[in-house]
């Protein structure tokens, strides 16, 4: 299976919409708000979303930001979110977006990579733990006003 990996384009955005909601259960982003996101995220060059063709077709997403912590001397990429449409998953394009993005985070001089996953997406947990990926804690969430 020949995939191509690149930036996204506006042009790809109704499909993210559609694999970020279908595959990951995220309703947040949507055809009214995704281009106002997009332009902020773009303003901010340590946002990145790579996305993956078959047949010219975007399949599967990555979403990374370079950011920084004490205990990292020279920061760390964190993932926010990689996500094949369904069809495609088990053909190894999700393990092409996470190498992607690992040497992306290796030409900027980054040592690790970090990302957070629902505790019933166990699916998941095994993908990143065939990757190398150790499970190290958890995450917790608060949504204030």
């Amino acid at each position: 299976m020949d995939i191509v990996i690149r930036e996204i384009r506006e042009s790809d955005y109704s499909e993210i919409v559609s694999i970020w909601n279908n595959e990951l259960g995220s309703h947040n982003v949507n055809l009214d708000n995704i281009s106002e996101r997009m332009a902020r995220m773009n303003k901010d060059e340590n946002y990145k979303i790579f996305v993956a063709l078959f047949d010219n077709n975007v399949v599967g997403c990555i979403s990374v930001v370079q950011t920084m912590a004490l205990e990292y001397e020279v920061g760390y990429l964190k993932i926010n979110g990689l996500a094949v449409r369904g069809e495609f998953q088990k053909k190894g394009i999700g393990s092409k977006l996470l190498k992607h993005a690992e040497d992306y985070a290796s030409d900027k001089g980054l040592s690790y990579l970090i990302l957070n996953t629902g505790f019933q997406r166990t699916e998941a947990h095994h993908f990143y733990e065939s990757k190398g990926y150790d499970r190290f804690s958890y995450c917790f969430t608060k949504e204030i006003h």
